[in-house]
C-alpha cells in the first residue's frame, strides 16, 4: 500500500479500524493507539529503536495485533515548513517500512507536539522522570488526534 493523504485516508477506512500514531525518534518510537471509532487516541507504548527489521518487525506484530488500518507517522517539519534532516530521516524510515510490510502511511505534521505535551506533563506536575517515561507516546497519541479531528470534519468524497 502506498503513503496518502488525510483525503484518501478517509476514503479507504471503515467503522472498527484503528489507526497507530507514530513519533519517530532517535532513540526511541512513541507509538499510541485510535479507538475503533477513530475519535480518541490514546497513548500505547514505547519502543526502544534497534535495528530497522526488529523495529518493523515490532510494527507489523501490533497491526495485526490491533486492527490497524493506518501508520499515521509524524513529519517534524521546521517552524517555517521546510523539510530538514529529520523530515528525510522520517520518509527514508517509511518507504524501508512499505518494502517490509506493505502498510498504508500517512505523513501529520508534528511541530511543537513533543513541546505541548511536555507543557501539560509540568501543568500536571508530573516529575522529571515520570515525563521522560512517557513522553514519546504521549507525543504520539497528540499526532494521532490531530489527524483523527481533522477526519471527523472531512467530508468523504
Amino acid at each position: 500500500m502506498p503513503i496518502v493523504t488525510p483525503a484518501e485516508l478517509k476514503e479507504r477506512l471503515s467503522i472498527g479500524q484503528r489507526l497507530l500514531g507514530i513519533d519517530l525518534g532517535t532513540k526511541t518510537i512513541g507509538l499510541a493507539l485510535s479507538d475503533s471509532l477513530q475519535m480518541v487516541a490514546s497513548p500505547l507504548l514505547t519502543l526502544s529503536r534497534g535495528k530497522f527489521s526488529a523495529d518493523a518487525e515490532a510494527l507489523g506484530r501490533l497491526r495485526r495485533e490491533h486492527g490497524i488500518a493506518a501508520l499515521i507517522l509524524g513529519l517534524p517539519l521546521n517552524m517555517d515548513g521546510s523539510e530538514g534532516p529529520r523530515c528525510q530521516a522520517t520518509r527514508a524510515f517509511a518507504r524501508n517500512l512499505l518494502g517490509h510490510d506493505d502498510p498504508v502511511i500517512v505523513f501529520w505534521d508534528e511541530r511543537l507536539s513533543t513541546a505541548a505535551v511536555t507543557r501539560g506533563m509540568i501543568d500536571a506536575d508530573l516529575s522529571r522522570a515520570r515525563r521522560a517515561e512517557i513522553v514519546d507516546r504521549a507525543a504520539a497519541a497528540y499526532i494521532l488526534q490531530g489527524l483523527l479531528d481533522r477526519l471527523a470534519y472531512m467530508p468523504k468524497a
